[in-house]
């Protein structure tokens, strides 16, 4: 496994990688990448997928804002509601 270091010259920020390589045939290589390709998937992310398990996906419902009355994406159930420190937190990454 090798490590590398990223650096985003734009905004100053680091991120470790790791990478992982081994060795497969010819023909596991050749279905892997289809079986990628199909997913719509980099291989990267694919593997990930397979090692991480299945992602469970939620249906996102909508619902009326209390104080406009504009339809909304509605909150997922028992999550708790969004504040504006949460959201702060969520985006620090991105700022």
């Amino acid at each position: 496994m090798r490590c590398y270091l990223l650096f985003n010259a734009a905004d100053n920020t680091e991120l470790r990688v790791k990478t992982f390589s081994f060795k497969v045939s010819e023909e596991e290589a050749g279905q892997i990448r289809r079986q990628a390709k199909l997913e719509h998937l980099s291989l990267s992310e694919y593997f990930r997928r397979r090692a991480m398990g299945p992602m469970v996906e939620t249906a996102v419902g909508v619902t009326r804002c209390e104080l406009t009355g504009a339809t909304i994406f509605a909150p997922l159930p028992n999550s708790e509601p969004l504040t504006t420190q949460s959201v702060s937190e969520m985006l620090a990454d991105f700022t």
